[in-house]
């Protein structure tokens, strides 16, 4: 049985969209985002900034532990990343750098980590790509306190 992803009402054929591509890609900018059907493959076309909101409630979340010896390791919940410095600005500006470099390898290699257990740093991922900033990632990342 085949699953209907979007109403054909509002779905452009890849064929107009290939024959129709300035207007198509002007109206994206200017109105609204587009869906795209070819064949059986269903596809969304959008501009960044509509991409940001679809986005904006994505922050990120991390445990902040202090150790022995006095250091602060931030360890993230969404993606497997865990920092450590000598003080907690430290260790969260090395957090958001650790995060934009994941996911810029994410990126680079998206059909081998896009399958499986990561599927679910897709939104992280496209996230951090957009914001390429480590002062606006960093701002995101929410810390509690850690429990051992």
């Amino acid at each position: 049985m085949e699953v209907k992803v979007v109403d054909e009402m509002i779905t452009m054929s890849a064929t107009q969209v290939r024959k129709e591509w300035s207007s198509v890609v002007d109206s994206v900018l200017r109105e609204k985002p587009t869906f795209i059907k070819r064949t059986r493959d269903y596809m969304f076309l959008s501009d960044f900034n509509i991409l940001e909101e679809i986005l904006s409630t994505y922050k990120f979340h991390a445990e902040i532990f202090t150790e022995d010896d006095g250091t602060i390791t931030i360890s993230l919940d969404e993606i497997d990343l865990v920092e450590n410095d000598i003080d907690e600005d430290k260790a969260l500006s090395k957090m958001a750098h650790a995060i934009l470099e994941y996911s810029n390898d994410y990126y680079k290699d998206f059909t081998y980590w896009a399958r499986g257990d990561r599927k679910s740093h897709i939104p992280f991922v496209f996230k951090s790509l957009l914001l390429n900033d480590v002062l606006k990632i960093g701002g995101l990342i929410e810390c509690r306190p850690g429990k051992i």
